[in-house]
């Protein structure tokens, strides 16, 4: 006969797997109908950037008048990209003015070697100037591009005047045989003299920026630049106005918008629902970083910079600033004290300032679009 106890301990294990495979079905049957039930609950991971769209070693040229552009060449016009050569710094990349072989004069972004940071803005300036049907003249042109290793090289048309914030923040008098139309620029040594901008230059430098933006956000899938500031509009030697770096920049449908995991943009010119923790870009965002600049290039004052109002001593933002002057009628005070008062017009600096005001509500929806704005600034 067998062992009592045996015939215990066999029988408890039987009865322990047939219970644990019950519970094991039990288990399997209820997971496969939560997953019928709830799809959402999947888990899917992120696509990462196609780099294989650029291969490791590749240049391409988009002007005719230019040859093959390789990376041996642009280090030699760059001096092995030299501090010296430095003209400007852009959002993930230093920009250099260097010197072809040909003779030509461009400007060259290296981007960073951070690999996501400068394939998104490799990726976004070659969506948007990289193609034939971005073109216009208040918008720098892209000639062409070179790629190397991990290294990745844009290459952009030399505006001769530099950037707009040199001209509003880093001006000089100079000597009194200057041009008083602010036309003048002239280097002495490393001594680059600017002369304060007349009324009448600013006025056009903001009709062109106004044109710019109207153009990318009336294209058939609209671009948002994300990054309107003065130190992206660049002056060709008619102070003709180029809007620049398009590192931020990205393309939404009509009437829609851009959904970005981070808020991008400068402090100062971002519209107050980034500040409120919204992310979502639209072109209106771009109006109100417009308005900003329309009031830092009217005033001089940099609008990351609080503002101290003079009755009650608090500190307040430049657009703060401008809508209390406006309401106290102190519109001619605002200007720019480098700008002579004989060439102002009250009137017409004020309906300077009342679109200013528009372009910056508070409010998104109550800012007009670029086409009204150019519309009301070629009323000056």
């Amino acid at each position: 006969m067998t062992d009592p106890t045996a015939q215990a301990v066999i029988a408890a294990s039987a009865s322990f797997f047939i219970v644990t495979l019950i519970f094991a079905i039990m288990f399997l049957i209820c997971k496969k109908a939560a997953n019928r039930h709830n799809p959402q609950t999947r888990i899917r991971t992120a696509p990462t950037p196609d780099l294989t769209s650029v291969t490791i070693s590749e240049s391409a040229s988009f002007d005719p008048s230019l040859d093959q552009i390789s990376m041996p060449e642009l280090l030699v016009a760059t001096k092995n990209f030299s501090t010296d050569g430095i003209i400007g710094d852009g959002s993930f990349g230093l920009v250099y003015k260097a010197r072809l072989s040909n003779g030509v004069t461009v400007a060259v972004k290296k981007l960073s070697k951070d690999a996501f940071q400068g394939f998104r803005e490799f990726r976004a300036e070659m969506e948007t100037l990289g193609k034939n049907t971005i073109r216009h003249p208040n918008l720098i042109r892209i000639l062409g591009y070179c790629v190397s290793g991990d290294d990745r090289v844009l290459i952009y048309e030399f505006i001769e005047r530099g950037s707009l914030d040199q001209w509003i923040h880093d001006t000089s008098t100079g000597d009194n045989s200057m041009s008083r139309s602010g036309s003048v620029s002239v280097s002495m040594s490393s001594i680059i003299i600017r002369p304060p901008l007349i009324w009448e230059t600013r006025i056009k430098i903001i009709k062109g920026v106004a044109n710019g933006l109207l153009f990318l956000h009336t294209l058939a899938t609209p671009i948002i630049h994300r990054d309107i500031k003065a130190s992206n509009v660049l002056l060709d030697s008619e102070f003709e106005a180029h809007i620049a770096d398009f590192g931020l920049a990205r393309r939404i449908e009509m009437w829609h918008s851009h959904v970005s995991t981070q808020v991008a943009g400068t402090m100062g010119y971002m519209p107050p629902e980034y500040k409120n923790g919204g992310t979502i870009a639209t072109v209106k965002a771009d109006v109100y970083s417009f308005g900003v600049l329309m009031i830092e290039v009217a005033a001089g004052r940099r609008p990351n910079w609080p503002i101290r109002m003079e009755d009650d001593g608090k500190e307040v933002t430049l657009v703060e600033w401008a809508k209390k002057m406006v309401a106290q009628g102190r519109i001619i005070e605002m200007i720019d004290s480098t700008v002579r008062r004989e060439t102002l017009k009250e009137f017409e600096v004020g309906e300077y300032m009342r679109i200013a005001g528009l372009c910056t509500s508070e409010m998104s929806k109550d800012r007009p679009f670029m086409g009204e704005v150019v519309t009301l600034l070629n009323q000056l």
